[in-house]
């Protein structure tokens, strides 16, 4: 009964001192489309990411009634970095659910303006205001609209202890007249979060009235700021003290995709390791919101935790063809192309046998293979040759006329019936990292539906006689990018070549950029007037050494850009439901296509090389 009563006393105080309209609430989910596409069409950054933010902790006054609910107030506000823009999870604090609609997209469009740091968070936000609504003056009814709903959701001014007013007042006023307000007093507590506004990148936990306060610029101080601005580019970050973990309990068992990445908090001892790059450190640290901290014990040697993500043992790993081919990476913070950083390895699958090609796919590919045989058959008349099968009437016409006016040449007065020569190059790159071993069914994983994907292209590019090749990706770390070969340009499409393909597996991280350099090198060896690069993967670049976001990102664009210098044409076709997010910034919004459903993709493969090739 104690219990029950508890339950519904909690609900009915929760509710109570919640102060948002749950009736009238927009979910993140809801706008995202639309926020990346105004975000972008406004000149924000076409890299960034565009997520929820999660909620933090925000010191301001509580009410009574969240007293006595306990309420964290743990608050959803909108801020960026360098790699990605985040907006509140959902937004409610309107009772109208056009109001915080509107919000959202008021959001994103000031965060397309905004590109450096604030200096004085409320001061940088009234500028960049009066920046929008001058460059835009048609969003200076919305603006007025939430500034006036805003305004009157805020809590009475004359509740507030005296030493606040003044702070609500003045933020008030900033709202509803951006760019009046440049004093703002000293208090205890952080106003009530401010939703029309954007947050810097590196909340603190205490979001206390430094942030409000006037920023001093004597030359007394001037020294000191500096010194501290070069000592961490990073706002304070949250500590929590824990006990040192128990050591000497037994080994972890897991998949390697459910592996924590370093942002979520695992208590086990964090050591250093030579093998990783010099940034890596100091990246991770930025990018924690909080830092944990254990009374280390000295320990034993064996009690240490070693987990190893390098290669199989050599014994069941694929075959390598070579020691590697060294390859340049672009540093996008540096804007240099760095020599030799990426170690690639050519390599055969292991233990592939020939193999013929599965039942299962044989009527599909004899469907494939008679609409790609037309366009083998394709024929066409050559018109006024000297010499041909048939006389060409028009010539002949034209020839008569001409010679009855003045004597005239004789021109060509005939047709040549002639076949259609395809003279191309297409090189097949797929992604085969460990994401492709997902499960899209009870019977299919993703990388059988890549293995049928590339058995029924075979059979297709075979029948119309084209040149093709087939390769694989994967790679751990820069200095282990694995490039399978499943068929080079000098080799028939065998049963070897297709035993290679089902003797494919999954494995490892997507280094997109040093596999599209590689595939670059192999077709644009070839005589072919035209060359294609077909890539087809299911998610964005990434790996575990930094390789994640902008910098994946942007080596793989300079990479595709270098093909396309070559006279390449590089086209993505990925079942990655969110690669509209980056891929229109890497290929272009014709450079790519998006399979809907997976299982669709061994027939839209061979139809999409079709289209992209046809005469």
């Amino acid at each position: 009964m104690e219990e029950w009563v508890g339950g519904i006393w909690h609900k009915y105080i929760t509710r109570k001192a919640n102060p948002e309209y749950d009736h009238a609430r927009v979910s993140f989910d809801e706008v995202a489309k639309s926020v990346g596409m105004i975000f972008r069409a406004l000149g924000g950054n076409a890299v960034k990411r565009i997520e929820a933010a999660t909620g933090r902790e925000y010191l301001s006054r509580k009410s009574f009634l969240q007293k006595i609910s306990g309420d964290t107030q743990l608050v959803s506000l909108a801020w960026q970095d360098d790699e990605s823009l985040r907006l509140p999870e959902s937004l409610a604090i309107f009772d109208d659910k056009a109001l915080n609609y509107d919000l959202y997209i008021w959001l994103a469009v000031l965060a397309a303006h905004h590109g450096g740091q604030f200096k004085h968070w409320a001061r940088d936000n009234q500028k960049l205001v009066v920046e929008v609504l001058e460059a835009f003056p048609a969003l200076r009814s919305r603006y007025a609209r939430l500034a006036k709903a805003f305004v009157s959701s805020r809590i009475d001014i004359d509740k507030l202890p005296k030493a606040e007013q003044a702070m609500e007042r003045a933020i008030v006023e900033a709202i509803i007249k951006p760019g009046s307000i440049t004093e703002f007093p000293m208090v205890n507590f952080a106003p009530k979060a401010v939703y029309l506004w954007l947050y810097p990148s590196a909340l603190s936990d205490e979001v206390v009235a430094a942030e409000f306060q006037e920023l001093e610029e004597s030359d007394e101080d001037e020294g000191k700021n500096k010194s501290k601005t070069q000592k961490s580019d990073t706002s304070r970050k949250k500590a929590e003290r824990v006990d040192s973990p128990d050591e000497k309990q037994g080994m972890m068992i897991f998949r390697l995709e459910s592996l924590f990445s370093w942002s979520e908090f695992s208590k086990i001892d964090r050591g250093c390791d030579d093998s990783d790059d010099d940034e890596d450190t100091s990246s991770a640290a930025e990018d924690l919101d909080k830092i944990t901290l254990a009374k280390q014990q000295e320990q034993q040697k064996s009690a240490n935790i070693k987990i190893d993500l390098d290669l199989p043992s050599a014994s069941e790993d694929d075959i390598p063809l070579g020691e590697g081919i060294k390859l340049p990476e672009w540093d996008y913070k540096t804007q240099t192309l760095q020599a030799d950083r990426c170690l690639l390895q050519p390599m055969l699958p292991k233990d592939a046998k020939a193999e013929k090609l599965p039942v299962r796919l044989q009527k599909t590919a004899k469907t494939i293979q008679a609409q790609f045989e037309q366009l083998r058959s394709v024929r066409y008349w050559l018109k006024a040759q000297p010499q041909g099968e048939e006389l060409d009437l028009s010539a002949w016409l034209d020839f008569h006329v001409e010679s009855k006016i003045a004597p005239s040449a004789e021109k060509g007065l005939y047709q040549s019936f002639r076949g259609n020569n395809r003279d191309l190059s297409c090189l097949l790159l797929a992604d085969l990292s460990m994401s492709t071993d997902a499960h899209l069914d009870n019977d299919n994983r993703v990388i059988d539906v890549v293995q049928d994907s590339m058995l029924l292209f075979g059979e297709a590019l075979q029948a119309v006689g084209d040149n093709f090749a087939m390769y694989g990706f994967s790679s751990v770390k820069r200095h282990n990018v694995r490039f399978t070969m499943l068929k080079n340009f000098n080799e028939s499409y065998s049963d070897h070549v297709r035993g290679r393909i089902q003797a494919i597996n999954p494995g490892f991280y997507t280094r997109m950029g040093a596999a599209i350099r590689q595939a670059t090198q192999v077709i644009n060896e070839q005589k072919s007037s035209e060359k294609l690069l077909l890539i087809l993967t299911d998610g964005k670049p990434n790996d575990i050494d930094h390789y994640e976001g902008r910098f994946g990102i942007e080596d793989t664009q300079n990479a595709i850009n270098e093909a396309k210098r070559l006279g390449i044409k590089p086209f993505c076709i990925t079942i990655d439901t969110d690669a509209q997010d980056y891929l229109p910034y890497l290929f272009g919004s014709d450079g790519f296509t998006v399979i809907l459903r997976p299982e669709q993709l061994p027939l839209r493969l061979p139809q999409l090389y079709h289209q992209l090739t046809a005469q």
